[in-house]
């Protein structure tokens, strides 16, 4: 059985001081709930103040970036032993606006994949289609691509560490997200992919959520469908009572 996993992914949102109170808030509505493994995203300034809030806790830390060397004369890069050694347990690799606005690639991508596994970061890989590849029906073969360019070299013995994210570009931040079935449709085949390249156990493993334009009034129905094992959530993760209700989608606040 695959745990659930919630992931904030925060942006370039979000001080010091407004991480903290985020962070506490979500924290104390969740007493006790661990149903789901719930990981926030902040940017790399709040990452330190986040790992003390959640000292002891069932919660994750992650990133949102990482460099794939572990050090060097790399002007504002940030190496996977930084962040192992800051606490971080998750790091997001290849979102979207990494893509469109930093020049990330299929290769760069895989370069991250092994680089975090090498430090013990389990990574959060994103893949996913804009809207011209998917009224051109290129959907299935640009995710089937990413999917395997992203886990080339990668040995089967990791893959149940690795998250995938399938995020529509299209759906990003547009308030439009892919419907239930759409979306588990992808993740089917996200999973059918890593199944053919690792084999059906690891692919069984793996947990593969949904990214886009997730919030409280469309959660339950992504997590309804059988292969979608969580959310990466954006700007519905930076209120409190958003982001719980998400997390907590079967029960009420």
């Amino acid at each position: 059985m695959r745990k659930p996993i919630i992931a904030g992914n925060w942006k370039m949102y979000r001080t010091i001081p407004e991480g903290r109170s985020l962070v506490k808030g979500v924290i104390e509505k969740l007493a006790g709930f661990d149903e789901v493994e719930v990981v926030f995203c902040p940017p790399f300034t709040c990452l330190s103040a986040v790992k003390d809030l959640i000292q002891g806790t069932s919660f994750g830390l992650g990133a949102q970036d990482v460099y794939w060397k572990e050090e060097g004369a790399f002007t504002g890069e940030i190496s996977p032993l930084m962040l192992k050694d800051i606490g971080c347990d998750y790091v997001i690799i290849g979102h979207s606006e990494r893509r469109e606005h930093f020049g990330e690639t299929d290769q760069t991508v895989n370069l991250k994949v092994k680089a975090a596994l090498a430090a013990g970061i389990k990574p959060i890989i994103c893949v996913g289609e804009s809207l011209a590849q998917r009224e051109a029906g290129e959907t299935e073969s640009l995710i089937k691509r990413q999917t395997e360019l992203a886990l080339q070299g990668v040995d089967a013995a990791a893959i149940p560490r690795i998250v995938i994210a399938y995020e529509p570009i299209w759906a990003i931040g547009t308030g439009k997200s892919a419907g239930g079935s759409d979306a588990n449709e992808v993740i089917g085949l996200i999973r059918k992919t890593v199944a053919g390249l690792f084999g059906n156990e690891p692919a069984q493993q793996m947990r593969i959520q949904y990214g886009g334009s997730v919030k409280p009034s469309n959660i339950k129905e992504f997590m309804e469908q059988p292969e979608i094992d969580g959310a990466l959530v954006g700007g519905a993760s930076l209120e409190i009572e958003s982001f719980v209700e998400i997390v907590r989608y079967e029960t009420k606040v």
